[in-house]
């Protein structure tokens, strides 16, 4: 179904159902496509002369609505917008970009759904501007696992430091960047604070957001004490974030008369997505989606702040769960004993044993098994007694990548820094083929650089590539011997896989094909196959 179309290329507009008790589910294993917006125009005041900081005047039918007062949720929150229009040209080059990629909002509201009815009520109760509903969009796409290069993460693309700084608790199970409740909270608060000390103007708010508050303060003083405009617009900032305000804005724009730029957006019914279940311990993801009656992928993508394949034992106590699901799961999770929540064996340690050793017997890391276990320095001794996670089916490879940021932060086995790899595109490369090159997965290398397996490439494109082919194997994104395949006629991505003795899922992912794509004899494939396992 599609949210959104576009007069004379859609035809007629499919509305998503609006039924009162029926939220609508995101197709499943959406691919995760972040286009960049183009960056910005040099900013030219308004011939007006300076602009004033924005005045917010909340329209009378928000004030009194209680957000029961609309069938649709963008209703809802057109009727919250408050920012003052601008005219800059900065904002038209922005509002250009999405009016000729109709595509890219309709993937994005496709997986904000989820989470816009609570962004929309938490940003309401405060009295804040409807408009930072939107920000997520700018941020992240409404993908809670973005991860950027300066290691922000989540729908509102928190750094560590600043995660820090507004509660947001982060360990090995658990990252707080990414959770879907405790993120919008901590970007509230940040945003207020930003509003406080900018003394109300919301524009300058918006840019301490992206770049820091020392970076718009410092460029503040500049401006007085040279007798410059202390607004916006007449700030020295980085491009990115010269960009990043007429993007916000120039998506309210659109988002407030869709139909003056071609648009329909159809109805997001103005009700809540999920409920939040108290488990009071841990549970394992998989078991807590059957128990829920919901599919495992669902549950991530609104449980998205854990890293492995459990809640984190120390909390938050809680999970995110569909609503038409909620009742069901509170009512089987009270019948569940702790013992059936997270299931672990026994291993009792042989002689010769190593942690390496014993992770291979089980199919999970030395990592898993020494925290698990509370291990100083990696080693066992023969005799002792370990506990071993019964892991339930493999994990998402959002989830894998997640856990290995924790496992293996980014630097070198000195201890020093990684540096970073920057690559610039040449003409006719694929994402495939730049993939094969540095030994990486195609998915990995799209998730580095924000874009889908399936996107064209520019030429002088610049593409980050973190680390090797060794690194991505060590962190458990892909494990075995790299392979380059041939593909002989008659061969099916099926057929190959049974060959090799590797997943249909792995084989796709790592070389950027989806159910579309059909191989074809002379292709090329890389796989990491485990040698021990391949049939003749």
């Amino acid at each position: 179904m599609t949210p959104l179309k576009r007069h004379g290329l859609f035809g007629v507009a499919l509305l998503l159902g609006a039924c009162a008790h029926q939220p609508v589910a995101p197709p499943p294993r959406e691919p995760v496509v972040l286009p960049e917006p183009p960056a910005a125009a040099p900013i030219t005041p308004s011939d007006t002369g300076s602009v004033a900081a924005p005045t917010i005047t909340m329209p009378r039918e928000w004030q009194h609505h209680n957000g029961e007062d609309y069938d649709d949720l963008f209703d809802r929150m057109r009727a919250g917008f408050a920012f003052d229009e601008v005219q800059e040209p900065a904002i038209d080059v922005q509002l250009a970009w999405f009016e000729h990629n109709p595509d890219y909002l309709e993937r994005v509201f496709q997986r904000g759904q989820r989470y816009l009815y609570h962004i929309i009520t938490e940003v309401e109760a405060r009295g804040m501007p409807l408009e930072f509903a939107l920000l997520p969009v700018v941020e992240s796409a409404f993908e809670p696992f973005a991860y950027s290069r300066s290691r922000a993460a989540g729908l509102w693309q928190f750094i560590p430091d600043t995660g820090s700084r507004f509660g947001l608790k982060r360990d090995w199970w658990y990252d707080g960047r990414r959770d879907v409740v405790e993120s919008t909270r901590a970007a509230l608060d940040y945003l207020q604070a930003l509003h406080d000390q900018f003394d109300g103007d919301w524009l300058l708010a918006i840019a301490a957001y992206n770049v820091g508050e020392n970076s718009v303060q410092r460029e503040l003083d500049f401006n007085r004490a040279n007798g410059k405009p202390a607004d916006f617009w007449h700030l020295r900032l980085p491009a990115e974030t010269r960009a990043y305000v007429p993007k916000l804005l120039a998506l309210k724009r659109i988002m407030a008369e869709p139909e003056r730029y071609g648009l329909e957006f159809a109805v997001i019914p103005n009700e809540p997505y999920f409920a939040v279940i108290d488990t009071n311990s841990q549970i394992d993801l998989k078991i807590a989606a059957q128990l829920a009656g919901t599919s495992y992928e669902e549950l991530v993508a609104l449980n998205p702040g854990y890293n492995r394949w459990a809640t984190d034992p120390d909390g938050p106590q809680r999970m995110l769960v569909p609503i038409d699901n909620a009742d069901a799961f509170d009512t089987a999770l009270k019948t569940l004993g702790p013992d059936d929540r997270v299931r672990y064996a026994s291993h009792e340690v042989t002689r010769k044993e190593t942690l390496a050793t014993i992770a291979k017997q089980y199919g999970t890391s030395v990592a898993v098994i020494t925290k698990i276990n509370d291990l100083k320095g990696g080693k066992v001794t023969a005799g002792e007694t370990l506990k071993i996670p019964q892991i339930s089916g493999d994990l998402p490879d959002k989830v894998l990548l997640a856990a290995a940021r924790v496992d293996r932060p980014e630097t070198d086995v000195g201890g020093r820094r990684q540096r970073q790899i920057v690559y610039r595109v040449r003409g006719g490369e694929t994402l495939s083929s730049i993939a094969r090159r540095h030994g990486m997965p195609v998915s990995t290398l799209a998730r580095l650089n924000n874009l889908g397996a399936q996107d064209t490439l520019v030429k002088g494109q610049r593409l980050v590539i973190k680390a090797s082919a060794r690194r991505f194997r060590d962190e458990g994104v892909v494990s075995g011997r790299r392979l380059l395949y041939t593909v002989r006629s008659g061969d099916t991505v099926y057929s190959i896989s049974r060959q090799f003795q590797v997943s249909v899922t792995k084989l796709k992912s790592w070389n950027g094909l989806n159910e579309h794509h059909q191989i074809k004899a002379g292709q090329r494939l890389v796989m990491y196959v485990d040698p021990s396992r391949q049939q003749g």
